[in-house]
């Protein structure tokens, strides 16, 4: 750990600050910041339904229609402003839903092509170097697209029959997911186990759901990660255009670019930007832009979205480099930690969430990181984001009727064996801290050291800069 004065930067307490130490989610501090140092806290993704053919006065387009993303990472339900209570408000597919209400107001009536999800903006690669397979089926390992439809991410609901001879039914949430996984669910006697499970395999069906369910058993639920997300966000539009009466005479399908290319040291090979995501070449039937970015990262650091950060960074990298992928980000981001003070050598990230195994960060790191963010004009907004101990986010039910309640602003890291703690603190001396603490191989798989962290958060906000009880109570 490593605790500093955040105001003058003198260090005050430390133990082991320049050992190497996996920082699982305490790595979208490094991302969050660095996307808004680069792209603004006012920066807005833009995301359009258009086409390369001409819509007619009849309502016909001739060609394909394209929906377009560059890496919003909401097109979904989340209720915005952030809301500690409630986190979604309406149907899932709300914002394509929105994007299809606009397209018919321009006079669509009939699409003579297909209906495409182009996620070109970013090279295809949806999973970063150092995730781990097991991790892939779950929602905090969604695939990363330049189109994040409802968090790439799907719930299953797996309903029983009437009887042994009834098949079990299924259906998912968005509905355009239900073609993108096997199922092997078999209806078995009351007085047998229900229940189920996900098997990752190579191949079409990547993800199998198998297992059995009684008749009259409640209905069984799992969230999985798309295994496509483009895909199922081109199947749901289609869907919804239908249904408002569009016809469409092709599929729906989804259009990926190709995978990035790096040199022998890892930096990236600088492709021109693809023209067709030009909007000048196109017509552009409907148009959604994002909330601006400091919302997307208060979501991103109050809840611990991976997906959120893994888009940020590529974003990072298209945006200064031209080149939507990890390694262009990463590129970005090691000048960015060069000039924000953060000693070369001290972060070695192969990803922006901290998902990767492979990712390491030195205390000392992490305080220079936040030393500089908090002094830089979007600091102030940037420290806002961070989870509240015993407040809200990934911080709520802890801390909680302490004197570290409200003091403590920070990042929560948890992977297995692994727990990081790094922000910013208010002490009961009015003293304001910079701090990070890192647990490694604790073989109880981390909760102990939850305790252990927040007992040392505590005990700072109690005992450093003056003796304690003379903070002024508001």
């Amino acid at each position: 750990m490593l605790i500093a004065n955040r105001d003058t930067g003198e260090p005050l307490f430390s133990l082991n600050p320049d050992h190497f130490f996996a920082p699982a989610s305490n790595a979208k501090i490094f991302t969050t910041s660095l996307a808004l140092a680069t792209l603004g806290p006012n920066y807005r993704f833009r995301t359009t339904l258009e086409s390369k053919g001409a819509l007619g006065t009849d309502g016909r387009l001739a060609g394909d229609l394209i929906l377009v993303g560059r890496g919003d990472p909401d097109l979904s339900n989340r209720k915005f402003p952030y809301d500690r209570d409630e986190e979604t408000e309406g149907p899932v597919d709300k914002i394509l839903s929105e994007m299809a209400d606009a397209a018919l107001a321009k006079g669509l009536k009939e699409i003579d092509g297909d209906l495409v999800a182009d996620d070109g903006y970013f090279p295809f690669d949806p999973y970063p170097a150092g995730w781990n397979v097991g991790d892939l089926f779950f929602r905090f390992g969604a695939p990363v697209s330049a189109i994040a439809f409802n968090d790439n991410s799907a719930s299953v609901y797996m309903r029983s029959g009437a009887s042994l001879t009834d098949a079990p039914a299924i259906t998912t949430e968005p509905a355009g997911a239900a073609d993108t996984f096997g199922v092997e669910l078999t209806t078995v006697a009351a007085n047998d186990k229900s229940g189920f499970a996900v098997v990752r395999q190579p191949g079409t069906d990547f993800l199998l759901l198998r297992g059995t369910i009684s008749p009259g058993h409640p209905t069984m639920r799992i969230d999985i990660a798309m295994p496509d997300p483009a895909r199922t966000a081109a199947a749901e539009l289609k869907m919804l255009l239908e249904a408002r009466g569009v016809h469409i005479t092709g599929s729906a399908r989804a259009q990926h670019s190709s995978p990035p290319r790096s040199t022998a040291s890892g930096d990236p090979i600088l492709i021109p930007i693809d023209p067709a995501t030009n909007p000048a070449n196109a017509t552009v039937l409907a148009e959604h832009l994002s909330q601006p970015l400091i919302e997307i990262v208060r979501v991103t650091n109050k809840v611990s979205q991976n997906l959120h950060a893994e888009l940020l960074l590529r974003t990072v990298g298209r945006e200064k480099l031209g080149v939507g992928s990890t390694a262009a980000g990463l590129k970005v981001e090691r000048d960015f930690l060069r000039a924000a003070g953060v000693a070369d050598g001290d972060v070695a990230l192969s990803d922006g969430s901290g998902l990767a195994r492979d990712d390491l960060v030195t205390p000392r790191a992490a305080v220079a990181l936040l030393e500089y963010a908090g002094k830089q004009p979007w600091g102030p907004a940037f420290v806002s984001t961070l989870p509240v101990a015993g407040i809200d986010g990934t911080l709520e039910n802890r801390m909680k009727n302490s004197d570290a309640a409200g003091l403590v602003q920070a990042k929560t890291g948890a992977a297995d064996h692994v727990r990081g703690l790094s922000g910013y603190a208010t002490t009961r001396a009015d003293e304001h801290l910079v701090f990070s603490i890192f647990v490694n191989n604790n073989v109880q798989r981390g909760m102990d050291a939850v305790e252990t962290l927040d007992d040392v958060a505590t005990a700072m906000v109690e005992t450093l800069g003056g003796a304690p009880g003379t903070r002024t109570k508001k």
